[in-house]
This record gives C-alpha cells, sequence and structure tokens, in this order.
C-alpha cells in the first residue's frame, strides 16, 4: 500500500537549512556519506549550476556524497566552498590516493529581487547548513534555506509577485522509500493539480486576485514582461531504488513532470530549472513505478513549499491570502 511517510524516514539522507534571515536568502544541503548514485536534468533556459557535466552518464564518478540548493543566483554556488571543507574534515569524499575528493553538485535559484542583494549564500553559510543536517529531526518547509527569498508568478514584476518556498514529501510502498526537497522560485503561477486552481502566482494585491500568468503573457504580445530576473526552481528527488546512474539520469528527467504540473508556465527560458536525483541503490523495484513517484513528490513538494511558506519582504504568501480567507 502506498503511503506517505516523512522526508527523514529516507535512512542514510541528511538535510540542512541555513540563511541569512534579514536578508532573505539561504541554502539547504542533502548529504549522503556513504555517496549516493546520482543524475541530473536541466530543462530551464537560465540555469546556474554545479558539477552537473559529472553527472553525465559516460562520465566516471558514480556517486555524489552531497546536492546542495541555493539562493543568491550565481553568486550562491560560493556554498559549495564550505561544503566541500565539511565533508573533507568528515573524511567523506571519491579516495583519489592523496585525498578524499567531496563530489557535490548543485543548483542555483535568483532571489536578489527581495531582501538584500548584497548578502548572498557563501561557503560559512554552506559549512553551517551541513552542522544543522539532520536525518532524525523533522524538517521544516517555508521559508527557509534555498527557499529563503524564493517568489513566484513574476511576469509583471515584484508588486504583482507572491512568496514561494521550499517543500518536502515523501511516500513508500513496500521497502522502496522515495521523497524530494524542492525550492520553488517560478516565473509562473504554482496551480493545484487536482482542480486546476491557482495556489500562488502574478497576483493584485488592491484588487485581492490572480491575474493568470498564462493570461498575461497572452495579453502582451508586443510588449516585454519582466522576463529576465527573479526566476529558477531546483530540487532534488532522494530513493533507495536499485538503479545505475544512467537510470537516475532518467528518474530526473520523468521527475520534471511534476514542475509541468504544478508550474505555469514551466521550464521557461528564464527559468533554471533543474532536478537532480539521489539513490542509496538498495531495493529493486520497477524503474517505471520509481518514476512515476518521482512525479508524485516532486508534485506535492512544490505544493507544501508555497502552502508552508509566510510572507516575507513584503511579498504575500498563500497562508495570507488563501488559507485566512
Amino acid at each position: 500500500m502506498l503511503q506517505e511517510i516523512s522526508i527523514q524516514s529516507i535512512k542514510a539522507f541528511a538535510i540542512g537549512h541555513a540563511q541569512y534571515q534579514e536578508a532573505a536568502t539561504g541554502c539547504t544541503i542533502i548529504i549522503n556519506e556513504r555517496g549516493a548514485v546520482s543524475g541530473v536534468d536541466v530543462r530551464g533556459g537560465a540555469p546556474g549550476t554545479r558539477e552537473t557535466d559529472l553527472l553525465r552518464s559516460e562520465n566516471l564518478v558514480q556517486e555524489t556524497h552531497a546536492i546542495f540548493l541555493s539562493g543568491g543566483s550565481a553568486y550562491g554556488l560560493n556554498v559549495a566552498g564550505g561544503i566541500m571543507q565539511y565533508l573533507e574534515e568528515q573524511k567523506i569524499g571519491f579516495d583519489v590516493g592523496v585525498a578524499n575528493v567531496p563530489i557535490v553538485p548543485g543548483a542555483i535559484l535568483f532571489d536578489l529581487g527581495i531582501g538584500d542583494a548584497t548578502i548572498r549564500p557563501d561557503a560559512a553559510l554552506g559549512y553551517q547548513a551541513c552542522l544543522n543536517a539532520t536525518s532524525n529531526e523533522p524538517v521544516t518547509q517555508g521559508a527557509v534555506g534555498a527557499g529563503s527569498g524564493a517568489t513566484v508568478g513574476k511576469c509583471l514584476g515584484v508588486d504583482y509577485s507572491m512568496k514561494g518556498g521550499l517543500g518536502t514529501y515523501a511516500l513508500q510502498i513496500g521497502e522502496l522509500q522515495i521523497g524530494a526537497v524542492v525550492a520553488v522560485n517560478s516565473f509562473g503561477d504554482i496551480i493545484d493539480p487536482s482542480n486546476g486552481s491557482i495556489l500562488a502566482g502574478v497576483y493584485d494585491r488592491k484588487k485581492g486576485q490572480f491575474l493568470d500568468t498564462e493570461k498575461q503573457l497572452l495579453s502582451q504580445l508586443s510588449k516585454q514582461t519582466n522576463r529576465f530576473s527573479d526566476n529558477t526552481s531546483i530540487g532534488v528527488v532522494m530513493t533507495n531504488a536499485k538503479a545505475s546512474k544512467a537510470e537516475m539520469n532518467k528518474i530526473a528527467s520523468i521527475a520534471h513532470d511534476g514542475f509541468a504540473r504544478t508550474m505555469r508556465p514551466s521550464h521557461t527560458l528564464v527559468d533554471g530549472d533543474t532536478i537532480f536525483t539521489m539513490s542509496t541503490n538498495e531495493v529493486e523495484a520497477d524503474l517505471n513505478l520509481v518514476g512515476m513517484l518521482a512525479v508524485k513528490v516532486i508534485e506535492q513538494a512544490v505544493i507544501n513549499a508555497v502552502k508552508n511558506a509566510e510572507t516575507t519582504c513584503g511579498q504575500p504568501s498563500y497562508q495570507a491570502i488563501i488559507k485566512n480567507k
């Protein structure tokens, strides 16, 4: 029977957040000390990533030791230095004879449009996220970690956007476990796929109504909307399913359907939408089932991200607009 579980129930993974709260930016780390078979799929047209080429199926290294999600635009890639330092201190990494080199891919989102754009996630914050990483305690959702400064619905700019955030979700059937951690910072609206309603997105605060990103784009054919900033949703799917690196790359590709079901539009030229996968490679499972469940956990993690977010830097949240009506 398929059942919902907590994200921390997927053993061997530790998840940690750290943020510069007043600046509305932060990072999130997923650590697997033993190494996890990993893949990635980059779908957005404006990505910011680290070590994704290493995850190509034909390349040497099969496992990662940590994957990070970060705010701060390209500056946020600097969190990797702190993560590398922490893992090296713990003697975690790929043995090259003279050292253990931690394999740490990651991706960033653009959150410089709110908060303090001069303060970005750095090596110190990456190190702190590792110190905060836990496999036992509940993982906080909402305006935390990489979701601290995330926003959604930005075709008309910051005066009409809403708060995004970070969400998690996990499922189990038999011995198979699968979950997702997603930082939601999309150009488009966030949709409840069960009924097609908008949960968060481009919002007229004076009239108290959603304006629908797709309708706005259709009505502005000859105009320039705010197409060049503030976007990208990034996530990690974690599982214990047995799979090769090539298969984990395919699962990452399939998992993007979860973005497509909940973000309208998704994978735009100004989103750097990226999904990583990590597996402890333990449980035999039909990979078609694993792919289907990867979509489901991404989908619900996106919804949980916006439903748990709080109003930040004047960006209204789902809680403030929908839940409290």
